[in-house]
């Protein structure tokens, strides 16, 4: 397990929304992000309403005590958009995790349940948090856990990948490209490159500065799944 990453911008109440597209700009689907905090304990959740029907929803709980510490963790898939139905669970107090899949939409439910390892660096739905509290130019080091359904550790390797400019009206600021690199460790690692299921690479860019910011993200949600963008929706009057 590697170290837990130090809080250096403690998370707020916030609400925003958010832009998914496909590589090409296509608009695929409306989001939403919230977040509550009470007592230390952040909880944040974002939404997609996919113009399909289909839906994407992650939630995730966790403190903020000196380092992040992941609490619970949810994600639900459902619709075309995705290749399986899929409800998941973990949680830290029980150590136990929970999850139902449906491969095909009139094919019976799968159920997965058991232990799971969650190590003090375990930080799935967390990515832009991480990335907010990071020095510039520090390469870190964190895991995700993926459900395949069965739960496999993966280690995510958050690198300083260079910066691209990009315009708020005229303006021209600077954000920081961060490589967020998936690894399956050991002789499972192995076994997933020769049977071409390595996980999939994830880009997020991060305005820097006194109040680092989200400012977009680009790869799969699923294995071999295709590149889609998050961005900040602007609104309409």
């Amino acid at each position: 397990s590697g170290a837990p990453i130090a809080v250096r911008h403690p998370e707020g109440a916030a609400r925003g929304f958010l832009a998914l597209q496909s590589r090409a700009g296509a608009r695929l689907a409306d989001g939403e992000v919230t977040q509550t905090v009470r007592d230390g304990v952040v909880d944040s959740r974002i939404t997609f309403r996919f113009k399909d029907g289909s839906l994407y929803e992650e939630g995730v709980t966790f403190s903020q005590r000196q380092v992040f510490r992941l609490l619970t963790y949810r994600v639900r898939q459902r619709g075309p958009a995705f290749p399986q139905d899929m409800e998941v669970t973990p949680e830290r107090r029980t150590g136990r995790y929970k999850g139902r899949f449906r491969p095909r939409p009139d094919g019976p439910d799968q159920i997965q349940e058991g232990r799971l390892d969650m190590p003090d660096d375990l930080y799935n739905g967390m990515s832009s948090t991480l990335l907010r509290n990071l020095a510039a130019g520090v390469t870190a080091r964190v895991h995700l856990v993926a459900f395949t359904p069965a739960p496999r550790l993966l280690e995510m390797a958050l690198i300083p990948a260079g910066e691209d400019r990009f315009l708020v009206g005229d303006q021209s600021l600077r954000a920081t490209r961060y490589h967020l690199k998936l690894e399956v460790g050991g002789v499972s690692g192995v076994v997933a490159s020769i049977l071409g299921k390595d996980p999939p690479d994830l880009y997020c860019w991060m305005t820097g500065g006194p109040v680092p910011g989200f400012v977009k993200f680009e790869g799969a949600f699923y294995l071999k799944g295709p590149v889609w963008r998050i961005e900040l929706a602007s609104p309409r009057w």
